[in-house]
């Protein structure tokens, strides 16, 4: 019998020895799979199934979040919910105050094409809920023991029905009055406490040529100044009154002649001609020093952080002189649009998370505003945050809904209202007593016509 050497193989005795030790080493290679049974086998489907991307579901989110600390919010909420495998699909519409994305929603909605999400901010809930478009959360409400866990006016407001309709996200003082602390300081003056001391701080910082007072010719900011001083002039009640319940003798009211005089008369301090500023370009000049004061909603704070400026340290925060008794408030919230019932579990996702501890304190240190909740963390807080949660949650009649906001008047009747006093503000020939006439012409009620 011949031998076969390694030097002397055919070719195809070569070819079929390299197939069979191919074959050998792949069953090598499979012997412990094999041979350690149905157990590991299962063991190593679920460590492949573990190790794979979860299917990520995604909502479309309508809002008017636009200044760097508000995307700074909006990056917050759409990290935490990518955490709960939902993607935040941005929709973003800009205007500081609403208006464009109210009138996107409502085109959308009519086109069939609404977003699964929307903010809706204030009573307009009310309105869309009664039409049957807005998805309810009483589930959600009674899995986070949402009755308990918020606090009493803002667990109302989110039900103005039979049902829950919006998760609540934060709560805005707006009747708040900023000052620069190192220009004041660098001058000598104190805090306004009352509309005296800031007439005087005022003339100081016209004469160094800083301008008083930061103040947009822009319709909203305009009627935003305005009902800090209806609130300053006539109090809680009177507000309710006239913006509320649209009595009509709170339309004929001195009190409501003395506002609209005194929105005239802080003119001198904004400088001339008055521009028409976003929000966010007048705490930059409060931030630089270029002007000394500004009324604005605690969401100007958040701004300032997000400038890297601090409350505690950098900007006063204080009421409106003659309104340290009340909480002239807007809630940021969200509601889930019932056309999109293939993405309910989605919504319900996102509206148990807004109501946690840790993303209330976490956006509302971002966005400026104070938890929606009865326990927050205080500690948590800076001084002005604590001030506007205190107050909020221990004086109900302190409480005071925004007209100018959505929390206090129908859509209509605010939007008629802001054009009115926009228009007075800007034309000085309009008379105080023709504005009061034609605003008492706009908030008559239906049984008073």
């Amino acid at each position: 019998m011949a031998k076969a050497t390694t030097g002397n193989v055919p070719r195809e005795t070569s070819a079929r020895g390299g197939r069979l030790l191919a074959a050998l080493a792949l069953a090598v290679l499979a012997l412990p799979v094999a041979a350690s049974g149905p157990d590991a086998k299962a063991k190593a489907e679920a460590e492949a199934k573990a190790e794979a991307k979860p299917v990520t579901e995604s909502l479309q989110v309508l809002h008017w979040w636009q200044s760097a600390s508000e995307r700074r919010a909006v990056d917050l909420l759409a990290e935490r919910l990518g955490q709960q495998h939902v993607q935040w699909r941005d929709a973003m519409v800009p205007g500081g105050s609403g208006i464009g994305a109210g009138i996107v929603l409502r085109s959308r909605v009519l086109a069939k094409d609404a977003p699964e999400v929307a903010q809706l901010n204030g009573i307009v809930i009310r309105d869309w809920a009664n039409l049957g478009l807005l998805a309810d959360l009483d589930q959600v409400a009674a899995r986070g023991d949402w009755e308990r866990q918020l606090l009493p006016g803002i667990a109302a407001l989110i039900r103005p029905g039979q049902h829950v309709v919006a998760a609540p996200l934060g709560i805005h003082r707006i009747n708040i009055l900023f000052h620069n602390r190192a220009l004041f300081a660098r001058h000598g003056l104190s805090a306004p406490v009352t509309w005296p001391d800031f007439e005087r701080a005022a003339a100081v910082l016209a004469r160094a040529g800083v301008t008083p007072l930061a103040q947009s010719s822009e319709p909203w900011q305009v009627a935003t100044l305005f009902e800090t001083l209806v609130l300053a002039e006539g109090g809680a009640a009177y507000f309710r009154q006239l913006f509320q319940q649209r009595e009509p003798a709170a339309f004929a009211d001195p009190r409501l002649g003395r506002a609209l005089t005194h929105l005239r008369g802080l003119k001198k301090w904004m400088g001339a001609p008055v521009r028409e500023l976003s929000w966010a370009e007048e705490v930059r000049q409060l931030a630089d020093g270029s002007a000394g004061m500004l009324v604005m909603g605690d969401w100007a704070k958040g701004e300032l952080n997000a400038m890297g400026l601090h409350s505690d340290r950098d900007i006063g925060c204080g009421a409106v002189p003659g309104t340290a008794a009340f909480h002239l408030y807007n809630v940021d919230m969200l509601s889930m649009l019932a056309e999109r019932p293939a993405q309910r579990a989605s919504q319900e996702t996102l509206a148990a998370m807004v109501v946690q501890p840790a993303l209330q304190r976490d956006y509302s240190r971002v966005k400026g505003s104070v938890p929606v909740l009865r326990a927050p963390d205080l500690a948590a807080m800076d001084a002005c945050a604590r001030a506007s949660w205190t107050l909020f949650a221990t004086s109900p009649a302190g409480q005071v809904p925004s007209m100018v906001h959505r929390m206090a008047t129908d859509e209509t009747a605010r939007d008629a209202m802001v054009a009115e006093l926009h228009r007075f503000f800007l034309n000085e020939r309009v008379s105080v007593a023709d504005t009061q006439r034609r605003l008492g012409v706009i908030g008559r009620r239906p049984q008073d016509r």
